[in-house]
């Protein structure tokens, strides 16, 4: 039997997911928020106990883009569960777990980076054409436009109250399915790759107030 163990905490929406001999058996959902540390590990605890503590072939954990805490605590409980069962995280895009992406076809995914910053991403077929992009209002609408005229679907993983864009999240067992539908390309790049979220912007460094000893 061959058992993989899912998962997804970049969105509010966050779930949990077992998927035995190629299908998923079971998945636990839960409104996340910004506790995700507090609020992950009852229904990863439900799934692992419904697996009868057993060992994994794989973890698959959504890499976002997202919530940056929430995608953290989910990759560092995706590489320790990984540890115990004496297998390996995979990281996969979260924007690949969410309906509008499984449907097939050409999308455009968008967010809000915060801070007057917006994200978007093209999608065909199921694979991610690029790395999210990082852009601001103007640029946003351009792409949007751009993505209508073409013929394109348009989901977004956040809720704009000011722009017509569908919602879409992804879940722990779209995942599983983003995995299936996945070239064997894509899944070796993601097995290659050390799980990590997927940034918008390089990590800011600040450089510590406080004076070097020995200097003036």
């Amino acid at each position: 039997m061959r058992a993989v163990l899912l998962i997804e905490t970049s969105t509010e929406a966050a779930s949990v997911a077992l998927a035995v001999d190629g299908r998923v058996v079971v998945e636990k959902a839960f409104v996340s928020d910004r506790r995700h540390n507090a609020l992950l590990f009852g229904p990863l605890a439900e799934i692992v106990g419904i697996h009868g503590g057993k060992s994994f072939e794989a973890v698959l954990v959504g890499s976002g883009p997202g919530s940056y805490s929430g995608t953290r605590v989910g990759i560092a409980a995706a590489q320790g569960a990984a540890l115990v069962g004496g297998c390996k995280a995979v990281a996969v895009p979260s924007i690949l777990a969410a309906p509008a992406a499984l449907a097939g076809g050409k999308c455009l995914a968008v967010g809000d980076a915060r801070r007057g910053a917006f994200w978007f991403a093209h999608i065909e077929e199921g694979r991610l054409l690029h790395e999210p992009s990082l852009t601001d209002a103007i640029g946003l609408d351009s792409a949007v436009s751009l993505a209508r005229e073409s013929g394109a679907s348009i989901f977004s993983m956040d809720r704009f109250r000011d722009r017509e864009i569908p919602f879409s999240q992804p879940t722990a067992a779209g995942l599983w399915q983003a995995w299936q539908n996945a070239t064997p390309q894509d899944r070796a790049i993601w097995i290659g790759r050390a799980p990590q979220p997927i940034y918008l912007a390089p990590p800011h460094i600040t450089a510590s107030k406080k004076a070097s000893y020995g200097r003036d």
